[in-house]
């Protein structure tokens, strides 16, 4: 458990302005949002059958909650990690054509997190994805969705800043790109946590591209990532450097998504071919899955960030341990 208690901490606004703050921030960045992106509002589900392999993976280590059913004894269901693989199929199923695409809320239980003031065990995010053709799979494709990403937040902002002026955290005006390797090279001495703090500090909003794969000097990814839904040299993490604690926060993660050939590739990379064996990778395997470009874009995080907050706690219901609680309580944080 780590956390950060920001010296002299006072919130601007009380428990039940906060409610009323995070429901104007997610009624108004998902309205941005769609209208910028051009997505359709679908539903999505809590839990997948773990036979299905539509599940995330994450980094392959984490624990899904599971459980089964009476009506379906044989089958083991899991809650959603996210929605990564589910959206792909949906775009297909539900026959959304070219550029057009869908926005969810995703709700999700992640047993094996480190707790701190940016994560908790639930997690709640609207997860989105758009159909693409395979010639728009490159850099530009993904830069200019980001920018567009960028600019939903931002109208958010000037929105909750007119509502509620005293309590808005002011965001950078202009999003930068670099990737993993980039970070590696300025600065090979420091983890890629370290990195990722020095250049979110040095650029206030930027997005880290291509993590998933081995990086030249250490030999080891930037991160994890799952080898079969993002594609690793197509994908990144918008990052934005967060003030009231010193530190980076990671707002969203997204990328374009893996075709034939880099799922067969990244599988073999992550010693996962066996994966290639299930419903959704055969599918995909295949051709029979549109192209797209998809993430997730935290709701708790957003709101925490545009207000202020010291704690995710502060603006989503979950459980903490005694420690945290007292010490937080002891700091005027108020966790709900």
């Amino acid at each position: 458990m780590t956390l950060i208690l920001p010296k002299d901490y006072r919130p601007t606004l009380t428990i039940r302005d906060t409610e009323a703050a995070i429901v104007f921030i997610r009624e108004t960045f998902q309205d941005e949002l769609a209208s910028i992106m051009g997505l359709q509002r679908m539903s999505a589900p809590m839990f997948v059958e773990k036979a299905s392999g539509l599940n995330d993976n994450l980094n392959g280590v984490e624990r899904p909650v599971a459980f089964d059913m009476k009506a379906m004894p044989d089958n083991t269901i899991e809650v959603v990690h996210s929605l990564a693989k589910w959206k792909r199929l949906a775009l297909k199923k539900y026959g959304f054509g070219m550029h057009e695409g869908l926005y969810t809320n995703m709700n999700a239980i992640r047993r094996d997190e480190d707790l701190d003031n940016f994560h908790s065990i639930y997690v709640d995010q609207w997860d989105w994805e758009k159909v693409i053709a395979k010639e728009e799979r490159n850099t530009d494709t993904l830069e200019v969705t980001v920018m567009k990403i960028f600019k939903a937040i931002k109208a958010t902002e000037k929105l909750v800043a007119a509502r509620f002026p005293g309590s808005t955290y002011r965001l950078a005006d202009h999003v930068s790109f670099i990737t993993t390797q980039e970070l590696e090279d300025r600065w090979p001495e420091l983890t890629p946590e370290e990195r990722e703090n020095k250049i979110a500090k040095e650029e206030k909003a930027v997005f880290i591209m291509k993590i998933g794969d081995k990086l030249k000097r250490s030999g080891k990814p930037h991160d994890g990532r799952a080898p079969d839904y993002d594609d690793w040299q197509l994908n990144g993490d918008l990052v934005f450097w967060y003030d009231p604690l010193k530190q980076k926060i990671e707002l969203s993660s997204m990328g374009i998504r893996v075709s034939e050939e880099s799922l067969r590739e990244q599988l073999k990379k992550a010693h996962c071919e066996d994966r290639a064996k299930l419903p959704f990778h055969q599918m995909l395997l295949k051709g029979e899955l549109p192209y797209t470009i998809g993430g997730g874009i935290g709701q708790s995080r957003l709101c925490m960030m545009l207000l202020a907050k010291a704690h995710i706690g502060e603006v989503q219901a979950s459980i903490w341990p005694k420690e945290m609680v007292e010490k937080c309580t002891a700091d005027h944080i108020a966790l709900l």
